[in-house]
């Protein structure tokens, strides 16, 4: 992957930015934790900030990373259970050097800043558990509301085109519900390992997406599958009932949470796949 010159360059960055402290990336390159992402080839160069965005609940702290010229479709990244934190920002940023306005938020900004999590990926999912009840369904639908008006008022986001959005575990969930609310602005729906994507109620996140015009594209681990075998079942007959297309596709050998880099089952392999299919998905319907 890298090497130590890259893991010390990062901490150095990652630390003058306030956004992880020595211990935490010590626990995290200890743990065994991939740091660095494939290259982009022909990469552009982008601007990175940090950012605060107004919702009806309060400031959102967030990461805003784009090409440095021009302007581009925009993207609104919904984190997995761990939050907003380096490896977020890495694949956030490597999106914008693949031509993307890159939004990565904080889901759990009603409660903490990021990072929420004391070792990213590494970090006890009990220990960020709380965080997550405190989100549903009316938080993701506000929410995602203001993100892509935050996102149509920057220049940098192209106006023309529609808007992406991708989630990570509990940003499955997320992501639908941003295309349902904001239906006639996203054009593309990625959810990898997403969690809660099908229930019996109205307010199944797949029955509310199906309502929408975009395109999506699932990707399912091996594991999650086994605990819910009919869901990518049902997600296929809805969305081709609602004449959307769909991408979805069960990964074997993939383990739940295998996309991010600082995850403790990354799969290099199969994330580099899933980015992959994430890059045809937007070049087709953004």
């Amino acid at each position: 992957m890298c090497d130590q010159d890259h893991f010390e360059e990062d901490r150095l960055d990652f630390e003058a930015r306030g956004l992880v402290t020595r211990k935490q990336f010590g626990v995290m390159v200890g743990a065994g934790i991939a740091m660095m992402l494939p290259q982009v080839a022909n990469a552009a160069a982008v601007t990175e900030s940090d950012v605060m965005i107004t919702t009806p609940d309060g400031t959102c702290d967030a990461y805003f990373v784009h090409p440095a010229t021009g302007a581009a479709p925009g993207v609104v990244v919904w984190p997995d259970i761990f939050g907003l934190r380096p490896a977020f920002r890495q694949m956030g940023k490597r999106l914008a050097e693949s031509g993307y306005s890159v939004l990565v938020v904080n889901p759990f900004y009603r409660t903490k800043k990021a990072p929420t999590a004391e070792a990213g990926g590494a970090t006890p999912i009990q220990s960020v558990m709380p965080m997550a009840r405190t989100l549903n369904e009316t938080t993701h639908f506000t929410d995602a509301k203001a993100f892509v008006a935050w996102l149509d008022g920057q220049k940098s986001v192209a106006k023309n085109k529609k808007i992406g959005t991708q989630g990570y575990c509990m940003g499955g969930p997320m992501a639908f519900r941003t295309a349902a609310a904001v239906p006639d602005r996203v054009g593309a729906v990625a959810s990898f390992h997403g969690g809660g994507l099908v229930n019996d109620t109205p307010a199944s996140p797949t029955a509310q997406a199906a309502k929408t015009k975009a395109s999506f594209l699932i990707a399912i681990a091996a594991n999650d599958d086994q605990r819910a075998p009919k869901d990518k079942d049902v997600m296929k007959e809805t969305f081709a009932k609602a004449g959307l297309a769909a991408e979805i596709e069960v990964y074997a050998g993939a383990a739940h949470g295998w996309c991010p880099p600082d995850s403790q089952v990354y799969n290099e392999a199969l994330a580099e796949k899933a980015w992959s299919r994430l890059l045809a998905l937007y070049g087709k319907a953004l």
